[in-house]
């Protein structure tokens, strides 16, 4: 069923994609961006189709959201590693290699696919290509990731990670080695100003965002070091890329380490989601999800300590 929000703006001078995101965090940014541009936003009674426009003080915005479009998706049998579940909401330790939503190039074999096969109904808020995905990890970061089943759990975990109740702990080899043992990088990630394939470190002014990550030496391995990363934003790759910024990129990041070498072949970058502490969207229970490490992560641990023996 189509519905329509209207808003008053109160708090002037930022993007319209960006003040929609931050006053509705059930939807994502992404797809308030394409409502945009389908001409379903208004400022002042007028179509806006420009996401860039800067909204001011006492700006009537309405938006109108189309019923969300069945699903054209195909279930797929693929075995799921699951951590928790119940008719709420479903924590899962995603391997390295899958895919989480379906995109050009990847249709099939994705973690969508397989929760469709095994759920019998998902929230349909993450739109027609990614229902109930609450949170991204990257293809080849393995560990837990939360699915919402509803859509009352899907707004209340969107709305837990927006204010930052849900943390994320990650593990991640890296190259070189600290002197301190612990610390912070608060520096603002977006688009790669050349390579607008990747991301970087970016100037607010320029389209970067707040990133805050905090970090903590757990192993030292010769010339690689075992890290926490635990997250207070969650911007796209924040660990990889303020990783690198520190000057010590993920082992196997094809990206951000490239051309880096250390021997060991990897399936993917050696970073991993170990835990996930959020709220159950209805009971209000604390909880704490483990993802115990994949085996080519233990195997490259194995190995590094072999090495400083």
């Amino acid at each position: 069923m189509t519905s329509t929000i209207d808003l008053d703006v109160h708090i002037p001078g930022e993007r319209l994609d960006r003040y929609l995101a931050d006053q509705l965090p059930d939807l994502s940014r992404a797809r308030l961006q394409k409502l945009i541009e389908q001409g379903q936003v208004q400022v002042n009674g007028a179509v806006c189709t420009s996401k860039k426009l800067s909204v001011r003080g006492g700006d009537r915005l309405s938006l109108v959201i189309p019923e969300v479009e069945p699903l054209k998706l195909e279930a797929e049998t693929i075995p799921l590693d699951i951590l928790f579940e119940d008719e709420h909401l479903i924590i899962l330790n995603k391997p390295i290699g899958l895919v989480v939503h379906p995109a050009p190039g990847h249709q099939g074999g994705t973690l969508v696919n397989a929760l469709l096969a095994h759920c019998t109904d998902l929230s349909g808020i993450g739109g027609v290509q990614r229902p109930g995905i609450v949170h991204r990890l990257d293809k080849d970061t393995s560990g837990a990731i939360a699915i919402a089943k509803t859509d009352q759990a899907h707004q209340h975990l969107q709305a837990q990670f927006k204010t930052k109740t849900a943390r994320r702990t990650y593990l991640a080899v890296v190259y070189g080695s600290s002197r301190a043992q612990s610390g912070t990088v608060d520096a603002p990630v977006g688009r790669h100003l050349v390579d607008r394939k990747k991301m970087a470190v970016v100037p607010e002014d320029k389209g970067g965002r707040s990133a805050i990550t905090h970090w903590q030496v757990q192993e030292r391995l010769g010339n690689y070091t075992l890290m926490q990363f635990d997250l207070e934003t969650g911007r796209t790759h924040q660990i990889r890329v303020h990783s690198a910024y520190m000057g010590n990129p993920v082992v196997g990041d094809p990206i951000y380490s490239a051309g880096k070498s250390m021997g060991v072949k990897l399936p993917g970058q050696a970073l991993h989601a170990w835990k996930l502490r959020l709220q159950h969207p209805i009971s209000g229970e604390q909880m704490e999800a483990i993802a115990p490490l994949p085996m080519a992560f233990t195997t490259l641990l194995r190995v590094l300590r072999q090495r400083v023996l």
